[in-house]
């Protein structure tokens, strides 16, 4: 049963006296409410409710469930999780409320015949079902669009929301199911509830499936088996990063999730629905891979482009031996470094090819390279590097890119050059609306330097390549060791093993990084070695032994002492790689808060579900904010906090600055952050901290494979402790990279290009 008991819940029932706030967007609602009757026990018999709610009429009483809560700033308020609307209970009530003055011709004649067919609960049938008022004689086709109209104008969104409550809908998610599907909320959920799926962001297979069996859907049903494949397909690309799903693995997959001790879905039922989804578009079938279809067109793309740019080789200039080697001497003499021979041959390659992969490990040089491509491009072309000389007519030529804010302003700093996200490169418009740039608005530039490439996944690399010119150069620098992207695909090691894209792997570790012991580490993972010195105190690293249960206590020692020595919450990023447990990145979170930033006197903060953010917190953006220049990843801080009473929306505000760029948030909103103190290795890739520390333990062991170690210990500039059990950290090194993701981009690629 999905039906919500609400008698064990607080509840305040009463009348609205005025309302405070409204946001349009969300229905975020504070307004305070005369009580007549409750559970809760209260200081006052006015109490301001806060919650997503619709526009509430001062003509209704009202029954608000949720529980009470103490605002640091405002006192005392009723949180509303859901509430009830009194409706007219009486047949005499009904009809009187159906001929007044809210409903234009509506006359009690009408109204009467209404209720005598519909009973007591007329109001209801009509929201659910407008083909019940066909059941009514004297009521002409326009009547009954008249009635259905003026019931859900007045009734239709309250009615809505409480069904949605009664089937477990949280106030938030349930406004979001109205706005998606307005008047049609509840006649989408009589039809086929397992569209919510596809439409409505939050809704998963098991909640919708949950909603099907309560409103009497049967196991066998199409729509189900349709759902279940879709969420199998959309699972394994989303959370496993698989471009395309086996059939084989797909049925059986399905038979297992649609089954249980009651009923068997058998492997031809799904088969044949397989055979209709492919029919509608909904998904494609290649032999025996199943994609989505975005996923198939977005390796399809890619290869289109990626094979474009290697056999268009005409725009690519030849110069003489002499000229290469006397624009490299130049770079040298302006850089003050002295090049490699193998380095030489990467910027030589480079400027030689329409497309080229750079790869290599930490302290390879791959930065110096790059340095030296883009100065010695300048010198061979003729151009400036000084962004002043150039126009919106006459672009600046050289263009750098990394996925993440924080990838590229290391790449800005390192190079001198600005660069900046491929998201921002692109025009990412956010939600639906997609990118300004594609192949009939391509980027303008001559020489592009994509960093991290690792991090770009299948769908990112479509769009950056289908933006390309065709005479335009292209540089791809990352390390294939790294983890693979968090969406689907493995775009760099496809590429790399593909073997058609001139690629240049430095493999030499130069003079100032051999000094780093952390470098040092990482070769040695990638070689699956774990070093001997381990547990020796070197001047840069540190590995201190401690169980999972000590870890909270090492990190307070750790973070206790670094703060002594001057160092603040910005300079240390605690990596874990889970999230729960007592050594996962929330817990952590909480901890070093109270090290960091603990609760002073008079210190602003605002409570969001279990966290509460303080002025001074370290903060992690966990979603695209292109308006705003701030993406996926970026770590800001708290520098304001704002309570309602002092500014015109009336509403709390929390300000963050990312790295001088300074964004407002309000509480709604906060579900786009998280507390940075400590954050997963994904969400560190691209960035680089003064001192990194690292838990590793056994309860980790799900996640414990050698490229996230690898990473993780890599974001570490000047100093890296790691703590935890040294057999965990041994395991890891052992244990090969996770599971390879199904893609057949290098396949593609090969025959494309023959």
């Amino acid at each position: 049963m999905i039906l919500e008991d609400t008698k064990d819940q607080p509840f305040i029932k009463g009348e609205l006296i005025n309302v405070i706030y409204t946001n349009e967007d969300n229905f975020y609602t504070v307004a305070r409410i005369k009580v007549q009757e409750t559970d809760v026990d209260l200081s006052d018999k006015v109490i301001a409710i806060v919650g997503t709610l619709p526009k509430l009429d001062e003509e209704h009483l009202y029954t608000f469930y949720g529980k009470l809560v103490d605002h640091p700033k405002f006192g005392e308020q009723f949180q509303v999780s859901h509430f009830e609307k009194e409706m007219p209970k009486t047949s005499e009530g009904i009809i009187r409320y159906l001929s007044s003055d809210r409903f234009k011709g509506i006359g009690r004649k009408t109204a009467e015949a209404i209720v005598n067919k519909l009973g007591e609960n007329a109001l209801s049938k009509i929201i659910e079902d407008k083909d019940n008022l066909k059941k009514i004689p004297s009521l002409k086709k326009d009547k009954i669009d008249l009635v259905y109209e003026q019931v859900i104008e007045n009734q239709g969104i309250e009615q809505v929301l409480i069904e949605l409550y009664k089937y477990g809908f949280g106030a938030q998610l349930a406004m979001k199911i109205y706005q998606v599907y307005k008047d049609e909320t509840l006649q989408v959920l009589k039809n086929n509830p397992y569209q919510l799926i596809q439409d409505v962001e939050g809704i998963g297979f098991q909640k919708a499936d949950a909603l099907g069996q309560e409103i009497g859907f049967t196991k066998d049903q199409p729509e189900r088996i349709h759902a279940g494949c879709l969420h199998i397909v959309q699972e394994l690309s989303l959370q496993e990063g698989h471009v395309f799903v086996e059939r084989e693995n797909l049925i059986s997959d399905c038979v297992r999730l649609l089954s249980d001790n009651s009923y068997h879905i058998s492997a031809q039922e799904v088969e044949s629905q397989l055979v209709y989804l492919e029919e509608e578009g909904q998904l494609i079938v290649e032999g025996e891979n199943i994609y989505l279809p975005t996923l198939f067109f977005a390796e399809k793309g890619l290869v289109t482009n990626v094979t474009r740019l290697l056999k268009n080789k005409d725009h690519i200039e030849e110069f003489p031996e002499a000229e290469f080697l006397k624009a490299i001497g130049e770079t040298e003499e302006a850089l003050k470094i002295e090049y490699a021979p193998s380095q030489k041959e990467a910027i030589k390659t480079a400027l030689q090819s329409s497309l080229m992969i750079l790869t290599g490990g930490p302290g390879t040089g791959k930065t110096t390279v790059i340095k030296g491509i883009v100065e010695s491009y300048a010198k061979l072309h003729g151009l400036s590097l000084n962004k002043k000389d150039y126009s919106t007519k006459n672009p600046f030529p050289v263009v750098l890119v990394a996925p993440t804010g924080r990838a590229a302003k290391r790449m800005s700093e390192a190079t001198g050059l600005p660069a900046e996200t491929i998201h921002r490169l692109l025009g990412w418009k956010g939600g639906h609306s997609g990118f300004e740039k594609d192949e009939d608005n391509p980027i303008e530039g001559k020489l592009l330097i994509v960093d991290e490439v690792s991090m770009v996944d299948i769908w990112l690399a479509n769009q950056l390549f289908k933006s390309l010119a065709t005479d335009m150069q292209v540089i791809l620098v990352g390390d294939e060791d790294q983890l693979p992207s968090v969406g689907p695909g493995q775009v760099l090691s496809e590429l790399l093993h593909s073997k058609v894209i001139p690629t240049v792997n430095l493999v030499d570790i130069y003079r100032q990084s051999k000094e780093s012991s952390i470098i040092q580490l990482a070769h040695h993972m990638k070689a699956g070695q774990l070093p001997e010195d381990i547990l020796e105190a070197k001047v840069d690293r540190r590995f201190l032994p401690c169980s999972q249960d000590q870890v909270i206590s090492v990190l307070e020692q750790i973070c206790t002492n670094a703060i002594k020595k001057g160092y603040t919450a910005k300079e240390i990023q605690v990596l874990a790689p889970m999230y729960r447990g007592n050594a996962g990145i929330e817990a952590l979170n909480k901890n070093l808060q109270a090290i960091f930033n603990p609760k002073k006197e008079r210190q602003r903060e605002i409570i969001f579900g279990d966290v509460a953010y303080r002025v001074g917190d370290v903060v992690l953006q966990l979603v695209n904010n292109s308006e705003e220049n701030v993406f996926n990843g970026d770590r800001g801080e708290i520098v304001a906090i704002i309570y309602a009473k002092e500014n015109v929306e009336k509403q709390d505000q929390i300000i963050i600055s990312f790295d001088g760029i300074e964004v407002e948030y309000t509480k709604q909103d906060l579900n786009q952050i998280t507390l940075a103190y400590c954050c997963s290795v994904h969400k560190s890739q691209g960035s680089e901290f003064p001192i990194v520390i690292m838990p590793i333990v056994r309860g980790y062991h799900r996640m414990l494979r050698r490229n996230l170690v690898y990473t993780g210990i890599t974001r570490a500039k000047d100093y890296l402790i790691l703590c935890g059990e040294v057999q965990s950290f041994q395991t890891a090194i052992q244990q090969q990279n996770e599971m390879k993701r199904n893609t057949l981009l290098k396949e593609k690629l090969v025959l494309s290009v023959e």
